[in-house]
């Protein structure tokens, strides 16, 4: 017997019993109300290094985004109400020519109040590379569409087909040099979310 057989034969004789496989039941959790699932989100996301704005309208999205990012910043959108000042038709470009984005202001299908995680599919991304690739992401979620766990942000996705797409959650995070925490290591260096009625 070659020592590839033996080796083989030896594990097959010792396998671990098989086991039940877990049940899938979402565990039951506190009933919070709209407003509270609201704020724990808002706290999580400041809490994760990111800024967070309640705003009403386009116009308000419009001054913050001004503010914060002077031309000839260049900034891209998904929404059709910010054409004024970002570029909107970005789906037929050269990927490697996006590598200036400064600003990208997406539209997240749903939030997660847990752990301020966002959902962005890749039909509001614009092009898969945007929400990595930019300097800074802001990401526009509305307040109905913020769930309080990922297990109701599953059971929503689980329904639907919308392909590719991520969860996104903070700037990232790194302790690694020196013990030094840096935010923005990798990806955008900030998260700005705007939550909408």
């Amino acid at each position: 017997m070659s020592s590839k057989n033996s080796i083989l034969t030896a594990l097959k004789a010792n396998q671990p019993d098989l086991l039940p496989l877990p049940s899938l039941a979402i565990p039951a959790t506190e009933p919070f109300s709209a407003e509270e699932i609201v704020e724990k989100f808002k706290t999580v996301v400041v809490t994760i290094g990111s800024r967070v704005f309640e705003v009403n309208n386009f116009d308000q999205i419009r001054e913050i985004v001004v503010q914060q990012f002077i031309p000839p910043a260049r900034i891209v959108s998904s929404f059709g109400e910010l054409s004024d000042i970002a570029e909107t038709t970005i789906a037929d470009i050269n990927p490697h020519l996006l590598e200036n984005i400064e600003l990208a202001v997406l539209k997240a299908q749903l939030g997660v109040a847990e752990n301020a995680a966002l959902w962005v599919p890749e039909a509001n991304m614009m092009q898969r590379v945007v929400p990595f690739i930019c300097q800074h992401l802001a990401l526009v979620v509305n307040r109905k569409d913020i769930l309080n766990n990922m297990h109701q942000a599953y059971e929503v996705l689980g329904n639907s087909n919308t392909g590719f797409g991520a969860f996104i959650a903070g700037p990232s995070k790194t302790a690694d040099i020196e013990q030094s925490l840096v935010l923005g290591a990798h990806g955008p260096r900030s998260l700005t979310v705007f939550i909408w009625d």
